[in-house]
């Protein structure tokens, strides 16, 4: 873990060093670097700041707290965050209104609960777009919109704990746009309009691939959406709640299990989020086998394509199918 932190945030971090720099002068140059930085982000958002913000980095809460900062270092909130993944994605995952990770802009659907509209018969077209916008959503609006709305719903306690958090988000942001925004501007040879270009496409390249590897875990046709009652109560156990509602890829791709932090081991990360990404591998088979012995659900596609292939075709069925018929949980 210490090996991919320190590989990912210098990734990150390198590029733009160098751009600020003036090492680099060509137009290529500039762009190749804020596509490296793209990958480099997207290593820190699925294999650094992940495990720590679950605590499962490191066996001791202040090394976990530390790294949880990088995540803060490229824009966005560990603190929001937390909350939107660790308490409402993990507790609700695929439960319309209450998976934040589903509750979606009205251009797309996401559950079958959710309302339908017109525009949702094209998003399997379209949606793709919106993912690459997703981290630049993040890091400029996103965090204040939700640190809002978590603390109308009383999770973010107190109008002392909303104002500190508020501000600490602010603090971060005026620090991670000074470096990745500021310091070009004011001493790489290029003009504003290219900087800010190179800026927008390393997000869009961190936005979709960070998008994709989320997605294609829980929207797609194998999975189940359950429902909860008039109470918010969904009928069920978590452990079979988490495989009837989750999905792997790729299980022997050493490459993407590197890079996306085990996130395509999401039916285990679902299962054991307090358990470091590295050991998914070993304990995969274990779950697996476990599952088949109690013929309960373990869903796992056997490649990435096949696995985007899959999200197309239930972004099609979301956006032509008014009601999707009740699935069992």
């Amino acid at each position: 873990m210490v090996f991919k932190t320190v590989i990912l945030t210098s990734l990150f971090f390198i590029p733009q060093i160098l751009i600020i720099s003036g090492f680099v002068t060509e137009t290529w140059q500039l762009f190749g670097c804020y596509i490296l930085s793209a990958f480099g982000m997207s290593g820190i958002g699925m294999g650094v700041m992940h495990d720590a913000c679950h605590g499962s980095y490191s066996k001791n809460p202040f090394v976990n707290k530390m790294v949880s900062y990088t995540l803060n270092m490229v824009g966005a909130s560990s603190e929001v965050w937390r909350i939107q993944h660790n308490v409402l994605h993990h507790s609700y995952t695929n439960i319309h209104e209450h998976d934040d990770d589903i509750n979606a802009p009205f251009f797309l659907r996401f559950s079958p609960e959710a309302e339908q509209n017109r525009l949702h018969k094209y998003q399997h077209l379209y949606a793709w777009f919106f993912y690459s916008l997703s981290t630049l959503s993040w890091v400029t609006a996103k965090d204040f919109i939700r640190l809002k709305r978590y603390h109308n719903k009383g999770l973010v306690k107190g109008e002392n704990g909303y104002r500190n958090t508020l501000w600490t988000i602010i603090a971060w942001k005026l620090v991670y746009f000074a470096f990745i925004l500021g310091l070009p501007l004011l001493f790489a040879p290029f003009p504003f309009w290219m900087i800010l270009l190179g800026y927008v496409t390393m997000h869009f390249v961190t936005g979709f691939i960070i998008t994709m590897v989320f997605q294609i875990a829980h929207i797609v046709e194998d999975v189940n959406f359950p429902v909860a009652d008039e109470n918010g109560n969904v009928e069920g156990e978590r452990i079979l709640h988490q495989l009837a509602t989750t999905c792997n890829f790729s299980p022997n791709s050493r490459i993407i299990t590197w890079f996306a932090g085990g996130l395509n081991y999401q039916v285990e990360h679902h299962l054991f989020p307090d358990i470091c990404h590295v050991h998914y591998k070993t304990i995969a088979p274990i779950v697996k086998a476990t599952a088949e012995e109690f013929n309960v659900p373990y869903y796992s596609k056997p490649n990435f394509l096949m696995a985007v292939l899959d999200h197309f075709k239930m972004l099609y069925i979301l956006g032509n199918t008014p009601k999707l018929e009740s699935q069992k949980a």
